[in-house]
């Protein structure tokens, strides 16, 4: 399934990583995915490709204190506008906009809690070529420690708007929308989760959510946590440098 352009929506994912070599024969053992490297030109980026499609890059970690880890881009048509926006709505730009080559612009930022996440603003790269299948991006999610203000930012910058959901009972779980589509989430990071920091989580889709983790456990990885939920059975995932990511096997007859 390829999505079109949606901005305020989820557009693209990749991978900080201290090991780029470690991290392709990982995620490649783990995803089936390849790795094309881009060139010299582009500092050591590259795409990984699923049966030839791209469905997230990859290139050396630029922050030691982050080390390893995944990033989420969301789409936007102006991304200088929203850096004006994530500054008057209390986030910060940790680097500001820029054009990478003729594929479009990019900037980097936090929310009023610290969560990191990026925007891009497509021009000959669009994002995903493929996502819901698996081996390939199924959602994002926002821990946040409050929830509300965190909806107003979000609102404010991408453009979306929200819906709050109950899921096992008590547990409320908000809906970020686009065009009444759900294209992300959020839930409030509680105190049995203390010490985890705000952070956007990634989500890809598996065949079988117990296979793919005790796969990516013999690969190296470390398990931080394996249910079941409304949307279907996932785990949350480290990989061998480090980078924390999930996996679900989505209920085919779950509607978000």
């Amino acid at each position: 399934m390829t999505e079109p352009f949606a901005p305020g929506a989820p557009i693209w994912v990749d991978l900080g990583t201290t090991d780029v070599k470690g991290a392709a024969e990982f995620y490649g053992s783990l995803f089936g995915w390849t790795l094309e490297d881009l060139g010299p030109d582009a500092g050591g980026y590259g795409m990984f490709k699923l049966n030839g499609k791209d469905v997230a890059g990859v290139g050396p970690a630029t922050d030691p204190s982050r080390g390893t880890s995944w990033a989420t881009h969301f789409g936007t048509t102006d991304v200088a506008e929203t850096a004006r926006r994530v500054e008057q709505h209390d986030g910060k730009v940790i680097m500001e906009p820029m054009q990478v080559f003729d594929s479009g612009s990019t900037a980097v930022f936090t929310d009023p809690h610290g969560a990191f996440f990026q925007m891009w603003q497509p021009d000959q790269m669009r994002g995903f070529q493929v996502s819901g299948e698996p081996g390939s991006f199924s959602w994002a999610e926002l821990m946040t420690p409050e929830v509300e203000t965190s909806k107003s930012f979000y609102q404010d910058v991408l453009g979306v708007t929200t819906r709050d959901i109950h899921m096992d009972g008590e547990l409320m779980y908000t809906l970020l929308q686009v065009g009444g589509r759900s294209a992300a989430g959020m839930m409030h990071l509680g105190p049995e989760m203390a010490g985890m920091p705000p952070h956007w989580s990634v989500y890809f889709e598996v065949d079988d959510c117990d296979a793919a983790a005790d796969r990516a456990i013999a690969l190296g990885a470390t398990e931080m946590m394996r249910q079941d939920s409304p949307a279907g059975r996932f785990a949350i995932l480290t990989d061998p440098q480090g980078g924390a990511f999930s996996i679900i096997k989505t209920d085919p007859d779950y509607t978000p």
